[in-house]
């Protein structure tokens, strides 16, 4: 009986496999799954290979930050300032980019399915070989963008959809 409730008390009180350290420090493949990292400064940071997975940035500054290879399913960068960011080759399918200026930024193959962009600017943006099936890009502004086929540069004021 007493190896039992031993083992009992181990078990219930041992933290899960793989579980989130969302006070780990900003680095390449840090685990924030399911953090909130809402208002914070993350300028220049690298996180490639980090996972970000419905993970929230919301007023977050993650301006020139390397997001390359990240796993941000479902992510929420509502509002965010990300300028001039490498997103490349990461999953950021049903995120959430709305209001986001993402002027200048690199989604270079980035799997964009399902994501919002609501109103965010892409302005000067490269989305070649990027992933947008289902995305939705009402009012968002990809004037000046390379577009996914990697050809096409957005006009002046293409609001929601590349003219």
């Amino acid at each position: 009986m007493r190896i039992e409730v031993i083992l009992l008390v181990l078990l219930i009180g041992a933290p899960a496999a793989n579980a989130a350290d969302c006070t780990a420090p900003a680095a390449p493949q840090v685990d924030w799954q399911r953090c909130y990292m809402d208002g914070r400064d993350f300028v220049g940071h690298g996180l490639a290979g980090a996972r970000l997975r419905e993970t929230s940035f919301q007023r977050s500054d993650l301006s020139g930050a390397d997001l390359g290879r990240v796993d941000a399913y479902r992510g929420r960068f509502i509002s965010a300032a990300m300028r001039g960011a490498r997103l490349e080759d990461g999953v950021f399918s049903e995120a959430d980019f709305t209001k986001a200026d993402l002027s200048g930024a690199s989604l270079v193959r980035a799997d964009l399915r399902r994501a919002k962009f609501y109103h965010a600017s892409l302005r000067g943006a490269d989305l070649t070989g990027a992933k947008t099936l289902g995305a939705e890009l009402l009012g968002a502004d990809l004037s000046g963008a390379r577009w996914t086929d990697g050809q096409r540069i957005c006009a002046e004021g293409s609001l929601g959809q590349c003219n």
